[in-house]
C-alpha cells in the first residue's frame, strides 16, 4: 500500500517552527492573507502575517493554522483543528475553531515530578 505524506506551508511571511515539533500528515500552515475587497483581488493585493510554533509541540493530522497565529511551547493541537487564534504554552487544544481544552505540566514541572514515568528515561541513539 502506498501512503502519501503531504504538508502545505504558504509562506508569504515568516513561518517559524521550533525544535522537536512533530507534525502529522495533511497539515496546512498559511501565513498568506488578503482583504475581502473585490478590488484588492483585482489589484493582486496579498500580504502575510507570521506563524509561530513553539518548541516541543505536536500538531495532529489535518490541522489548519491560519495567518498570524502563535502556538506556544509544549502544545498539542488535536487532529482536524482549525487554529484561528493564539494558543498559550502547555495547552491541549482542539476543534473548529480550535480552543484550549486543558493545560498540562511544562517539561520543567515534569522533570521535578518523581512519579513521572518519563523523568528518568534515557534515549538511546
Amino acid at each position: 500500500m502506498l501512503t502519501e505524506y503531504s504538508m502545505t506551508i504558504l509562506d508569504t511571511s515568516l513561518v517559524i517552527i521550533g525544535d522537536r515539533v512533530q507534525i502529522a500528515s495533511e497539515v496546512r500552515i498559511y501565513s498568506a492573507t488578503h482583504e475581502t475587497s473585490i478590488l484588492s483581488r483585482r489589484k493582486f493585493v496579498e500580504y502575510g502575517h507570521p506563524v509561530r510554533i513553539g518548541d516541543d509541540c505536536w500538531i495532529g493530522g489535518g490541522v489548519i493554522i491560519l495567518p498570524g497565529v502563535s502556538i506556544g511551547e509544549g502544545c498539542t493541537i488535536g487532529a482536524g483543528s482549525v487554529v484561528t487564534k493564539d494558543i498559550p504554552p502547555s495547552s491541549v487544544a482542539v476543534g473548529n475553531p480550535c480552543k484550549v481544552r486543558k493545560t498540562i505540566a511544562s517539561a520543567e514541572e515534569e522533570e521535578k515530578d518523581p512519579n513521572n514515568p518519563y523523568r528518568n528515561m534515557v534515549r538511546e541513539l
